[in-house]
């Protein structure tokens, strides 16, 4: 078999710089960060132009991200693209260039130019960009670095320890950071220190760049992965002890692999990284066992006489803990300068311990039943102890610890589940013992039988393991064999021993409190925490502790040491006593610094002070800012091996602080904590806490994930996925109110997943699996809860009891919908309000991803309107990075089978009871309130024609109607009132709707005419309401807005209305500006730059200029500002213009010849159907109708040329020619006004057949039109405008002209609501449209 040398995937590396930028693209607030921390770093190497131009390209790139348009998106984009590309290579514009590929699906280029980033400026890369993509990807390759720096490390620290102790740990020592140094060091040893930490930062900044490089190689290569050599390290090494420097270069293969060629971090780690030392040699061991192994308990090694035996202080604390081999020890301290050093302070109390401990020799012998027991072989149990051995069923092979989660694979073998995902997520997938292949590495449930089989055993053995408690501050766990010394001795050889233990403590803590020498007070502190730990005094030394002064000792070490182990002990010591005397707490917290110091050393990584931190119960404020949440995090997920057991577990108290902080009331606080949970990744550790022994961590979990889910709902997944929601409901029955409030409130979440499936295996589990009936427990805590309190209560226990066919009784039921009711009418408690309308919107059981209630857009849909801009922005977010959340036909059936079962016993309570609580809450002064109500109103109401008729519809009428109507007419957002027309048309399909609603009429006609562009719904409300009423002359009214005279200026022959103003264009050349608003017309500029008459005006396409066409040959360009115009351009068009046509790129008029002239912005041009004289034009799509002197209409193809004829001409009668004088396009039909030849004067056909699908027949000589949805009007010779009915063709109205002129245009605003004329005489006139 050969061996092969680590190396690293495309996949690989894909995968994790895939992860980053996904999560920088989520997040807008770690982008600007990011971003402003670049900016910061490039602005001394670039100019302000280049600043500028990086500027405007992430501002293009945020606008391609929010943008819900698929074409915005492409062309911002592509312009930032254009940006970036010219630019120097700076870490900014490699950062920007990777998320915009990335958004364009090129992710390995993207990845490329993030590892750019390494390249170009690796510190900052890997401290403050991506330290997380640092961890993952490059730390692997750097662990030479990392022993290269260990090495010299210890190499340096080592040359003070010729005073060695008799006592010193012959195999290991655990290294720590270089950080942790110890106070005792010479001068030339600092400096040696710090020479060594600066050229360890320039060697891994040295070697970033080298891994950089080689990732970018294996992504861009085009040959096989496996060519591509691992790179090689270059290190430098300090001026050490031997002199000199060298010059090394390490391959990658010399890192710790396993033959597959794997690291494992299982039995590798950074953190706790082990050096192979013998008490004559610093030379590491050639061979290193990577397999699980036991741990034997002989760690400590004597070194001179086999005859002496050790004191009983060097006994390690870390036996139980996992070792990398069997023969190998763990040490209690941390690095072995650090070992040696207090072994030598320590060994100055040798003399008064060995007389102890030969004092105690009799009565241990006497204790333990046999003559021959040694301390120092505990390993060996003493006779009549072995019953209480753990079974080996009963103990992780991996961990060799008993089992706290264990899970059986399908080999049959059982592990701890920490211990087998450790070996998954090292690419391994196999059974560590059988070596089988398995089939699937996702592990199954936890195996509750042999759980439950464990604590039984430990129940009835209490001498051999932690007795079951739920505090934890009953916990303590076994490390090292307790030494019990009876309180009550029956003789004097126990009593002296006792008196001598007792003594010894004191001496100690004399030398604590008195002592003016820190050495002398640290090893006090170390022999206390011995004596504590391994002497059971019962009551009295917790006495002796607990006095101000030795407290005041304890700090004073806290104040001043700078050894970890002094400081652990000193945290240890306190914390034991303040968990059992609350007046240790009190003497702590009266002086405010003592708080700040253990504060200060929590945060400086002594992870055990967060212990002593939840017992001084400070404030949530000076917690939030004193011992940050990314610090209580970084306690909370380190590994508890690693760490001094102690009365409360670091990990159970820093979740217990966060929770504390999470739950201020302080929102900004309380935020601020929940982000640190996404941006530490932590939400899986805590998920793990929900399974936690102690009621009151699982509680806190409960809390801190509830919050998570309310500040950013995407996590929801995440927690439903890895949830065990067993021991939750074994809390829920015995929690307090506060506690079953956040328990209800964190399932209430947790069901609003985007797929109704799913929430309903989470109800059905919460239902089904509890040790009591869950909704039982619901339902007194319903009745017994506060006001504010009861609307969630009420939504779950709602849910819970609809998940089978609804019974025609349920007093869970009635319950429910009685207290959702009774809340939402409640006025003295807006807050109960607010939630039970909420909750009532959010049954209708559609979610998006982050949880919110899809009840909006899904009646917006059902209305003809897709979703709301901000939906369909959200949307297109989720689906780039969260392709899987696509809903499938089985989820659609499920979600509208739970949607029917809800509505029928929602509106079917009480006789449509609810209705009458929705109409009063609409009516609220509070606008969620009424959001809310409303919404829900809608729902319901549309429901209503889904379900069987039960006498509720009459119900819902008459307390909803009007509240309809009145929405439809005056709410300000544009899809309320579709929701009205909406809600109104399932009214319409009610026995009596339509009756009542023909009494409204004009009241919904009103608003209904602003929706037809947004929804095809309106056509249908439309064609019941107006087709079907006979009296259509009641329904449209003109109401006459004003009447100017501007016969100063001639003749009015263009006019054109655009948003809220009107162009008009007069025969003395002059185009005045007129503003729109409610009843009058304002003149806002009159301009006269043409020399003859406007004959023509056109807006643009894109609406921001304005065309004017006029008799003097020319055609002008205008900027369209707020209050005026601009002439930006003139054409010179050198024939008349009478009509005119404009599109992006060309013109078309018509002059005083035969044809259509065609002339591009660039002066090219033609001349089409140059056999026909056009009167009048027409454009859409790309396609230009004419209007002939000889009666003819034709369609003229602008892109071929080619022309086609709608109506054939006809030939001069008496020398009298019959012209088209006005054409219109609307919808799918073509409307011309001519002579009326053969009795008809409007002509309609079908612009796609050609066929003639109606006429009008009037006698007024018809000489300009304009056509809206539901009506033509016709203006001509004589002193009247009529009105005609588009789909009947009938004639409705007359509307008079101001004087006996002729109309030569006429046009409508967007809205339809106002019509203008322009008459041969000056005049100006409109009408209103209701």
């Amino acid at each position: 078999m050969t061996t092969t040398t680590t190396t690293t995937s495309s996949s690989h590396i894909l995968r994790h710089t895939s992860d980053f930028i996904s999560g920088v693209l989520s997040q807008s607030e770690l982008r600007r960060h990011l971003a402003a921390t670049l900016r910061r770093e490039t602005t001394p190497l670039c100019s302000q132009t280049t600043l500028r131009q990086l500027s405007l390209a992430s501002d293009t790139i945020e606008n391609a991200i929010s943008s819900s348009s698929t074409s915005i998106r492409t062309s911002s984009l592509t312009l930032a693209e254009k940006l970036l590309l010219p630019l120097p290579e700076l870490p900014l514009s490699s950062f920007l260039l990777s998320l915009l590929l990335f958004l364009s699906n090129r992710h390995v280029d993207s990845a490329v130019l993030l590892l750019q980033i390494f390249h170009s400026n690796p510190s900052l890369a890997r401290s403050e960009i991506a330290p997380v993509l640092y961890d993952h990807l490059f730390s692997l390759h750097l662990l030479p670095v990392f022993r290269w720096f260990d090495e010299h490390r210890t190499r340096i620290l080592s040359e003070s320890s010729s005073d060695a102790s008799d006592y010193s740990i012959t195999e290991e020592s655990v290294v720590l950071p270089c950080t942790k140094l110890l106070s005792r060091m010479s001068e030339n040893q600092a400096s040696k220190l710090r020479e060594l930490e600066r050229e360890y930062q320039e060697a891994i900044d040295q070697n970033c760049r080298v891994v950089a490089v080689y990732f970018k190689e294996v992504l861009t290569s085009k040959s096989s992965e496996a060519s591509i050599s691992p790179p090689l390290l270059t290190l430098k090494s300090t001026e050490d002890v031997d002199g000199g420097k060298n010059k090394e270069e390490i391959q990658e293969s010399q890192m710790s692999v396993l033959e597959n060629g794997r690291y494992n971090p299982i039995w590798s780690e950074r953190e706790t990284s082990i050096e192979f030392l013998s008490s004559t040699s610093s030379s590491k061991s050639s061979h290193i066992n990577y397999y699980p192994q036991r741990v034997s308990p002989r760690i400590l090694k004597r070194q001179k006489s086999s005859k002496d035996s050790a004191p009983v202080y060097m006994k390690s604390t870390s036996e139980n803990r996992p070792s990398l081999d069997g023969n190998l020890s763990s040490s209690s301290s941390d690095s072995e300068a650090e070992s040696e050093d207090d072994d030598k302070n320590v060994a100055l109390l040798e003399p008064r311990q060995s007389q102890s401990h030969e004092q105690m020799q009799p009565n241990l012998k006497e204790f333990r039943g046999s003559p021959e027991y040694h301390m120092a072989e505990y390993d060996n149990p003493p006779p009549g102890t072995a019953k209480n051995t753990p079974p080996k069923d009963f103990v992780c092979p991996i961990t060799s610890n008993i089992f706290d989660d264990p899970v059986t694979l399908e080999t049959g073998q059982t592990y701890e589940r920490k211990a087998i995902e450790e070996w998954f997520k090292t690419g391994n997938s196999t059974c560590p013992i059988t070596r089988q292949k398995l089939q699937n590495t996702q592990l199954p449930k936890t195996n509750y039988v042999l759980k439950r089989l464990i604590a039984s055993w430990k129940e009835h053995n209490p001498n051999s393991v932690p007795p079951s408690c739920e505090s934890p501050y009953e916990e303590s766990k076994a490390v090292t064999k307790t030494i019990k010394v009876s309180t009550l001795p029956k003789d004097v050889v126990k009593q002296a021993t006792v008196d001598g233990i007792i003594s010894e403590l004191r001496y100690a803590i004399n030398n604590l409190y008195m002592s003016d020498i820190l050495e002398e007070s640290e090893m006090a502190v170390l022999h206390i925490e011995k004596l504590w730990r391994e002497v059971n005094l019962g009551v009295d030394i917790h006495s002796m502790l607990s006095k101000p002064p030795i407290i005041n000792g304890f700090m004073e070490i806290l104040f001043n040491s700078v050894q970890p182990r002094v400081l652990r002990a000193a945290v240890f010591l306190l914390a034991e006593t303040g968990s059992r005397d609350h007046s240790v707490i009190q003497t702590l917290t009266r002086v405010d610094t003592d708080v700040e110091c253990i504060m200060a050393l929590f945060k400086k990584g002594l992870t055990e002070a967060v212990v002593l931190l939840y017992l001084l119960k400070p404030s949530t404020t000076s917690l939030a800012e004193m011992a940050t949440p990314e610090s209580l995090l970084a306690a909370f997920n380190k590994e508890e091996e690693n760490l001094v057991p102690i009365c409360l577990k670091p990990k159970t108290a820093a979740l217990l602080l966060f929770a504390q902080v999470i739950g201020s009331s302080e929102e900004r606080i309380a935020s601020s904590a929940a982000k640190c949970v996404f941006s530490e990744k932590a939400i899986g550790n805590i998920v793990a806490s929900l399974e936690a022994e102690w009621a009151e961590e699982r509680i806190a979990a409960v809390e801190i994930l509830l919050r998570c889910m309310q500040e950013d709902g995407t996590c929801r997944n995440t927690i439903a996925e890895k949830a065990d929601l067993s021991p939750i409901l074994e809390s829920f029955t015995g929690a307090t109110d506060v506690e079953c409030l956040k328990i209800v409130q964190f399932f209430s979440e947790l069901i609003k997943l985007n797929r109704r499936t799913l929430n309903e295996q989470i109800l059905r589990f919460i239902k089904e699996e509890g040790p009591f009936s869950t909704m039982h427990t619901l339902l007194i805590c319903l009745q017994t809860g506060l006001q504010d309190q009861c609307p969630v209560m009420a939504g779950l226990l709602l849910q819970l009891d609809l998940l089978v066919e609804p019974r025609k009784m349920s007093i869970y039921r009635e319950e429910a919908i009685d207290t959702l009711i009774s809340c939402l009418r409640n006025t003295d408690f807006p807050a109960a309000q607010l939630a039970a309308a909420h909750t009532i919107m959010s049954l209708q059981g559609r979610f998006d991803f982050s949880g919110k209630s899809l009840t909006r857009e899904v009646l917006l849909k059902r209305a003809g309107v897709d979703r709301s801009p901000g939906y369909l922005e959200q949307v297109l977010q989720i689906n780039s990075f969260y392709p899987e959340t696509e809903i499938t036909p089985e989820e659609e059936k499920a979600a509208d089978d739970w949607e029917r079962k809800i509505a029928s016993v929602l509106v079917s309570h009480e006789f449509g009871i609810l209705f009458e609580a929705l109409a009063d809450g609409i009516n609220s002064r509070n606008p969620e309130l009424r959001s809310a109500c409303f919404i829900s109103a809608t729902w319901l109401v549309y429901m209503l024609t889904i379900l069987p008729d039960t006498g509720v519809q009459g119900a819902a009428r008459v307390c909803l109607l009007k509240q309809f109507i009145t929405k439809l007419n005056s709410a300000k957002d544009i899809h309320d009132r579709v929701l009205s027309m909406l809600a109104l048309n399932s009214f319409l399909h009610f026995p009596d709707g339509f009756h009542d609603l023909t009494s409204y009429t004009k009241d919904i006609l009103k608003g209904l005419r602003e929706l037809k562009r947004i929804s095809p719904l309106t056509s249908e409300i439309l064609k019941v309401l107006v087709e079907e009423n006979e009296s259509k002359s009641d329904i449209w009214i003109h109401k006459e807005l004003i009447r100017v005279d501007c016969s100063e200026n001639g003749e009015v022959p263009s006019l054109i209305c655009f948003k809220n103003k009107l162009f008009s264009g007069h025969s003395d050349g002059t185009i005045k500006v007129w503003m729109v608003k409610d009843t009058s017309f304002h003149l806002l500029q009159e301009i006269q730059e043409h020399l003859k008459p406007v004959t023509s005006l056109v807006i643009s396409e894109s609406g921001d200029r304005l065309y004017s066409g006029s008799l003097d040959r020319t055609a002008k360009v205008w900027s369209i500002g707020k209050a005026a115009i601009h002439c930006v351009q003139v054409h010179d068009m050198k024939e008349q213009i009478h009509n005119l046509i404009v599109t992006d790129s060309i013109s078309c008029f018509t002059a005083q010849g035969a044809g259509v002239k065609v002339q591009s912005w660039n002066g090219e041009s033609k001349l089409l159907n140059s056999n026909k004289y056009v009167k009048c034009l027409a454009h859409v799509h790309g396609r230009l109708y004419c209007g002939c002197h000889d009666s003819s209409v034709q369609e003229i193809n602008l892109d071929t040329g080619n022309v086609s004829t709608i109506q054939s001409g006809s030939k001069k009668l008496l020398g009298k020619a019959y012209p088209i004088h006005a054409l219109q396009l609307h919808g799918e039909l073509i409307y011309a006004a001519g002579s009326s030849l053969d009795g008809s004067v409007i002509k309609m056909w079908d612009n796609s057949s050609y066929r003639l699908v109606g006429s009008l027949q009037t006698g007024l000589e018809v000489r300009a039109m304009a056509v809206s949805s539901e009506l033509i009007y016709l203006g001509g010779k004589g002193v009247a405008v009529e009105i005609w009915d588009k789909t009947k063709h009938n004639k409705l109205d007359t509307l008079q002209t101001a004087t006996n002129s002729r109309v030569l245009c006429m046009s409508l605003d967007r809205n339809e609501e106002i019509l203008v004329i322009g008459t041969s005489d000056g005049q100006i006139q409109a009408w209103r449209v209701n």
